[in-house]
């Protein structure tokens, strides 16, 4: 069938049009007021629009934007939001340099708004929380993605509690997305060669405020079917639908950018998923430079930044070696590696043929600036990936870490944000990294944060009987069980929230370990609870379905459906209600499962309070005025014992002091003691846990000097990565000769401290030269393990030639009591180095 295509765009009254530009700039999606806009244009249609501003434009009748058109008190507030979203736009940003070279921030999904679901969870959450703090800072940098057809599922419940999934079709022409086109309006396609097949993908622009994120489609008519469907679902498809997906995401994202005249400095993969984008990095360098392939890897090292997401080995994306030769072994050829050194990129040992190609493997032997998303995480992180530095301490793996955060003007509710801004003044809009504004929370009386949180209890009541009531109706309930939904919950009752993923290590179920303890808890006529719950599986976790089934299961059983319920469809407006209008913010992972988690910071920032194990972000925020800690951060090896003794030390928190603190109630009403903990709460939280922090520590510690790298390399025309990759490979021919051949102190057996000792050794070079290696004295405690803890490194300097050696010497003072101990190791050494710490070469004495 021929079909002729063309776009139809809503014909806005002149007065109107601003709408047009705010509808298609998610700046709206942390503006309220520019999301009032369009309720007061037509409500009904709002919300039929499934608040989607692009779509309601062209939902609108003609008769009703001509009256709004005409009235001059909508007018006004359209001025004065437009002339703020201008003011933003120009406004003075925290980064003050060049746009010229950009930081390329590349993720597998972006969580921006309700209207744009091409996200699932955390990782596309804070991936869109990092766009809007980019905005916000003024920061060079743009996103890559893909722009998912069916997105990820929408979740329902069958009348047994089982999760089904479905996939809804999105319309890019009715939602806040914009093709690129070329100057003869046809669209910007780039390509990409997938085991010898072209494939085509066009580009959609989304808005963020100052800031863009630019999408791959190849849904378009010139591809095969099954090319067409490379970016049809989020997460879904087989093992080659995934690496099509990434290699789209990783090597057409850069052509990508280049297409459109964006040069791409600096990249970041969020997560190891777009790690492909490595190796077209290299392959352009090889090709416009004429680098070697180990020359153009050097030149780009020190400019690429690589978070990981994932505390548990299998949870790494992994591709067969079938797959991987299907798809790279021309890569392999057209670079002039050998097979083997090509995989090698991909593996922790090298030599391990039965090894698979693990993206994030890739991505930190490409990346120079790596990290983990929580102290803890990066601890976890650094243990997990020890094995690609052989004989490096764990304590020392390069991988770092910067916790997550939230971005607050899109996560504190609208009614809380009015309360802020009152107290705050301007400057917590206008000044956002700011942090210390926080520290204004004593400023709010009792009386006027305790009722604005409870109108959002009430709202939130409200919005889960209306999902609860269709849910119902869609399951064919009865009259008579569709109006007992209406009485679900109590706007008055203390309130507990439990929405994440439902994976078995989440322990969604722990709270129903005791069903009499529960039971008492919920039935108690003076001081009752009650428990809200929302996620989804998986489609493929069956496991995780079972404990939602459990829990429909549970509240039947006991008949307590009013006062534990499970949400459907979890997503980003239902999480807003969740995080502003619960009491208290129930978090049970299996510790160190959980990388960092942000629903708990977002909770927090609303001044709900979190009862949580102490993992992830909590594992660092935790203090006892303002929340809750299960356990002491233990890790157990038994998981039925850790089910039983957390599930009771849950129990205790919430009869002995979460409850009673809770309706500890004055003259007044007011719970003053439960108010103290919630502004202790927002105050620490709101400055620990601001996706402006997170982003100020990215731009300081990874992104500044990842773009001076690159300008510095560039500037010298490239010699510098020449000259590395050359020391690297001699370093290489001469390593199995380099050794540490004698040690010697003036050490002492007794020892005073403030007392000086010297440290000599001899050290077998090869060809090297002195200045070609760090020789460092490595020195410390020593543990009862013999083990050197809290090192300290002083570098060696060579004193004098012996034969076929160098001595390498320093002096040190004894600062420290009790068991010292030191012994002496060898390190790369070269100025184009970010750091010396180099998998495969360290020697020790």
């Amino acid at each position: 069938m021929n079909i002729t295509t063309y776009t139809v765009k809503p014909k806005l009254p002149a007065p109107l049009q601003p709408l047009e530009e705010l509808a298609h700039n998610l700046w709206l999606s942390w503006n309220f007021d520019a999301v009032m806009l369009f309720i007061r244009l037509d409500y009904d249609t709002w919300l039929h629009s499934q608040q989607n501003p692009a779509r309601m434009l062209g939902m609108v009748s003609q008769e009703r934007l001509e009256k709004m058109a005409q009235d001059d008190s909508y007018l006004a507030a359209l001025k004065e939001v437009y002339n703020h979203f201008q003011r933003y736009k120009k406004g003075e940003r925290w980064y003050r340099g060049s746009h010229r070279d950009v930081i390329a921030y590349f993720s597998m999904e972006y969580g921006l708004d309700v209207s744009l679901p091409i996200y699932s969870g955390g990782l596309g959450i804070l991936s869109g929380d990092h766009m809007k703090t980019a905005s916000d800072l003024g920061l060079p940098l743009v996103g890559v993605g893909l722009l998912y057809r069916q997105g990820y599922f929408k979740q329902y419940l069958n009348a047994d509690g089982f999760q089904q999934e479905s996939y809804p079709e999105n319309d890019w022409y009715n939602m806040p997305v914009e093709r690129k086109l070329k100057k003869d309006g046809k669209p910007l396609l780039i390509s990409v060669d997938l085991a010898g097949r072209v494939t085509l993908a066009q580009i959609w622009e989304v808005k963020v405020g100052r800031n863009s994120i630019y999408l791959l489609d190849t849904n378009i008519e010139e591809n095969a079917p099954d090319l067409r469907d490379i970016t049809a679902t989020l997460y879904g498809g087989d093992r080659e639908t995934r690496i099509r997906q990434e290699i789209l995401l990783g090597v057409g994202g850069i052509r990508a950018l280049r297409a459109l005249g964006i040069n791409p400095a600096v990249a970041h993969m969020n997560e190891g998923h777009s790690a492909f984008l490595g190796l077209e990095r290299i392959r352009e360098l090889m090709e416009q430079e004429g680098l070697t392939f180990y020359e153009a890897k050097e030149a780009l090292w020190p400019t690429n930044v690589f978070t990981t997401h994932t505390p548990v080995p299998a949870g790494n994306e992994r591709f067969s070696i079938d797959l991987m030769e299907k798809y790279f072994r021309s890569w392999a050829e057209h670079m002039g590696l050998s097979w083997k050194e090509f995989l090698a990129l991909g593996r922790e040992n090298p030599d391990n043929e039965g090894e698979q190609f693990c993206m994030t493997v890739l991505a930190l032997r490409l990346s120079a600036y790596c990290n983990g998303v929580a102290r803890l995480h990066g601890r976890v992180s650094r243990e997990m990936w020890k094995g690609l530095w052989p004989g490096l301490p764990v304590s020392e793996v390069p991988i770092g870490h910067i916790t997550n955060g939230v971005h607050p003007r899109t996560w504190v509710s609208n009614n809380m944000v009015e309360l802020l801004d009152r107290y705050f003044g301007p400057h917590f809009e206008e000044e956002p990294t700011d942090l210390s504004i926080w520290n204004r929370m004593d400023r709010i009386s009792d009386e006027e944060l305790w009722r604005t949180h409870e109108r959002r209890r009430e709202r939130l009541v409200a919005f889960a009987r209306d999902r609860i009531r269709r849910q119902l109706e869609r399951n064919g309930a009865t009259d008579s069980r569709i109006q007992q939904a209406e009485d679900a919950l109590s706007p008055y009752t203390l309130t507990i929230a439990f929405a994440r993923r439902f994976a078995t290590y989440k322990r969604g179920n722990l709270l129903l370990r005791d069903p009499e303890r529960l039971l008492r808890l919920l039935k108690d006529s003076e001081r009752p609870i009650q428990l809200i719950f929302a996620g989804k599986a998986h489609p493929h976790d069956l496991p995780g379905k079972d404990l939602i089934r459990e829990i429909i299961h549970f509240a039947e059983k006991y008949d307590v459906t009013s006062k534990i319920v499970f949400l459907e469809d979890y997503d980003m407006t239902m999480a807003k209600y969740l995080t502003s209008g619960a009491d208290l913010w129930l978090n049970t992972p299996r510790r160190p499962l959980e990388a960092s988690g942000t629903s708990g910071m977002k909770a927090a920032m609303n001044g709900v309070l979190n009862c949580s194990i102490l993992d992830g972000w909590w594992d660092e925020a935790y203090a006892p005025d303002i929340g809750w800690a299960i356990g002491r951060g233990e890790q157990y090896t038994d998981m039925e014992l850790q089910d039983n003794v957390e599930s009771r030390a849950l129990y205790d928190l919430l009869e002995r002091e979460i409850i009673p603190l809770f309706y500890q109630r004055g003259r007044d009403g007011l719970p003053r003691e439960w108010i103290r903990r919630m502004k202790n709460c927002m105050r620490t939280i709101g400055q620990s846990m601001s996706s402006h922090r997170m982003l100020m520590e990215y731009s300081q510690n990874y992104y500044f000097p990842a773009l001076k790298n690159y300008r510095r390399i560039r500037a010298g025309n490239y010699e510098e990565s020449k000259s590395l990759a050359a020391y690297l490979q001699k370093l290489k021919l001469n390593w199995p000769q380099i050794a540490v051949l004698s040690m010697s102190s003036t050490a002492r057996p007794v020892m005073q401290r403030g007392d000086s000792l010297t440290v000599s050794a001899c050290i077998r070079l090869g060809n090297l030269q002195p200045e070609e290696v760090r020789v460092e004295l490595y020195h410390g405690t020593v543990s009862n393990q013999g083990v050197i803890e809290e090192a300290q490194r002083d570098e060696m300097k060579p004193v004098q030639k012996e034969g076929d050696c160098y001595r390498f010497q320093v002096r040190v003072q004894c600062t420290q009591t009790g068991r010292q101990g030191h012994t002496v190791r060898i390190l790369p050494k070269h100025p184009a180095l970010v750091h010396p710490y180099l998998p495969g070469f360290i020697k020790w004495g």
